[in-house]
């Protein structure tokens, strides 16, 4: 086994020091999604990737969103996001959607979309479609955790996931 250079080494932090946490979470590889909802309070969606599995039994996704995006009483008024992970062929979208386009007309407008039961618009293309119902969220910090039962599911057999590492 050969043993790691000192420059390899992951150094010690104090476990305060934001700026450390966010360069320690730029290595750390994760899908790009991005999240839709709509309802009575309007259409928005925004580029995240920090998204996970809580649960399949039953069917449940966290999401968390900035606590000073104008869309999150949106959010929460509707009820409802879907979550389209993205693929290598997206990256376009999702600078869209993570606001180099401030018009929600003219992001929706960069993707081909299908309305979901829900009222929700999943991406035609996406690697996978998960439209949830909030059933609970949760301000920690500077962002909402929204978690959403699954209501349905689509999902494409071929295609290449778009990851983020390194902020690129």
């Amino acid at each position: 086994m050969n043993a790691m250079s000192q420059q390899d080494r992951a150094a010690p932090v104090d476990a305060a020091d934001a700026l450390a946490f966010r360069a320690a979470m730029a290595r750390v590889g994760a899908s790009v999604n991005v999240i839709t909802s709509a309802g009575p309070a309007g259409r928005g969606g925004f580029t995240a990737t920090a998204m996970s599995s809580v649960t399949d039994d039953p069917p449940t996704l966290l999401v968390c969103m900035n606590r000073r995006s104008a869309q999150c009483g949106m959010f929460l008024e509707n009820g409802v996001f879907c979550v389209n992970v993205l693929s290598n062929d997206h990256v376009a979208l999702a600078g869209h959607f993570a606001g180099k386009i401030a018009d929600m007309e003219a992001r929706y407008a960069s993707g081909d979309w299908e309305t979901l039961p829900s009222g929700n618009f999943a991406l035609h293309d996406a690697i996978a479609a998960f439209d949830c119902r909030i059933v609970a969220h949760q301000l920690v910090g500077t962002h909402y955790v929204l978690f959403g039962e699954v209501l349905g599911i689509r999902h494409r057999p071929t295609g290449h996931p778009l990851l983020y590492l390194d902020r690129a």
